[in-house]
């Protein structure tokens, strides 16, 4: 399970070195996509293959499933950490999500988000009072 809130930095590289306590759920494989909201979605390769399974069984006729499943698997990015716990974040992911040298890392239960650090603050910041009502709105029974 993936939890808490971590401020790794991108090295000049393009490289980001996930939080320890991750590293071993990790370890077999790891795929890096676009995510909600401009931050990068992490999965675990198991996890993002189950997915994957389910979004490919969308139907086809359907341009909204087409176009989901087009830009899911277009945008992911397949790899293993390094010895030393980095991943490689493209271009692409990077000005995707605007990403510069400080990045926050959220647990997000079953997968990891990627952002940037002035990005989520705005975001954390503009949505702080609408927590309680999503609690409330979403997860009515589960908390």
């Amino acid at each position: 399970m993936f939890l808490g809130t971590y401020a790794p930095r991108l090295d000049d590289k393009g490289r980001l070195t996930l939080p320890a306590k991750f590293r071993e759920a990790l370890a077999g494989g790891l795929v890096v996509t676009k995510g909600p909201d401009r931050s990068l979605a992490v999965y675990p390769r198991d996890h993002f293959a189950e997915l994957a399974r389910k979004a490919a069984a969308a139907s086809r006729s359907n341009p909204q499933a087409r176009a989901f499943v087009r830009n899911f698997a277009a945008g992911a990015d397949e790899q293993r950490p390094d010895a030393q716990g980095r991943v490689v974040l493209s271009t692409d992911h990077r000005r995707y999500a605007g990403l510069r040298r400080d990045c926050v890392v959220n647990g997000a239960i079953d997968f990891l988000e990627i952002w940037d650090a002035e990005a989520w603050q705005r975001y954390a910041e503009e949505n702080e009072e609408g927590y309680v009502q999503a609690q409330d709105a979403s997860l009515d029974g589960i908390l």
